[in-house]
């Protein structure tokens, strides 16, 4: 096995734990691959920035980082490297089905969140990742966007199971990247956003083969990238589908599997 030189981890279900934390172990063992051995440790998610870098921070790193599931990338300056955004035109055709639908809608650009009303739903994402978001007239937000030329990066919708099932066969025919993050969470992005395609911008950044990425993740959205790297890992606590793409099976977020993980197939590569 090739020596890794890039570690790229999702967050949610896989370094934070299922109590959002980022163990104390985890947080050593990271410290010292990223800043003692300088290997890059990207965080790769479907968050915004601003739920991406207090935990950096708390790591002790500065990387490069990947939002929105590969539509922002950010330098480790906070300078955009890539961007990808939804058209404007998409979003206010998903506006009205949203709203025939009775699902919440909250918008995602750069580093801001939009929703037009703090609902169960809002307050709860606000809960979970400490981020107050922006109250706004989505119809003159749409307006703004058509006169400026651009869109969101991630549309999140949020309901009952049901209704989100609903919602993703009837917008199965847009030319979206379009999948669930868990049964009430329904994540858009632009269709040629990936975490695949943003590591890959990433990798030739750092001049690293494919083969010397090594990959976390516990979801659906994290098959792409866990089938691209060269050591792609699934997290115990992932679905069984996952997994059978994984080459490697590490421990749960529970149980400090990112740090098992590293510390096998890093630290012991020396």
């Amino acid at each position: 096995m090739s020596k890794i030189k890039m570690i790229c981890l999702d967050i949610d279900g896989t370094l934070l734990n299922s109590r959002h934390q980022i163990s104390k172990i985890t947080k050593e063992v990271i410290k010292t691959v990223s800043n003692d051995k300088k290997i890059p440790v990207i965080l790769v998610s479907a968050r915004m920035p601003k739920g991406i870098l207090f935990l950096q921070e708390e790591l002790q790193i500065k990387q490069s980082i990947i939002c929105y599931s590969g539509a922002l990338i950010l330098d480790e300056s906070r300078d955009v490297l890539s961007k990808k955004i939804i058209s404007v035109y998409d979003l206010e055709k998903l506006y009205k089905l949203v709203q025939c639908e009775k699902v919440h809608m909250s918008l995602y650009k750069d580093d801001e969140w939009y929703i037009e009303g703090m609902d169960y739903w809002a307050k709860q994402e606000s809960d979970i990742t400490n981020i107050t978001p922006n109250i706004v007239d989505f119809s003159e937000l749409i307006k703004l966007w058509k006169k400026e030329r651009t869109g969101p990066n991630k549309i999140l919708c949020m309901s009952e199971a049901g209704r989100i099932n609903s919602l993703k066969e009837k917008i199965g025919d847009y030319d979206l990247n379009i999948y669930p993050s868990k049964p009430t969470y329904l994540e858009i992005m632009p269709k040629e956003a990936s975490k695949t395609s943003a590591i890959d911008v990433l990798r030739r950044k750092f001049n690293i083969k494919q083969e010397e990425i090594l990959a976390m993740g516990d979801n659906y959205n994290d098959m792409d990238m866990i089938e691209y790297a060269g050591l792609g890992i699934a997290m115990g606590n992932a679905p069984d589908k996952v997994k059978e793409c994984a080459n490697k099976i590490a421990l749960t977020n529970d149980e400090d599997g990112v740090a098992e993980a590293i510390r096998e197939f890093v630290f012991g590569d020396d």
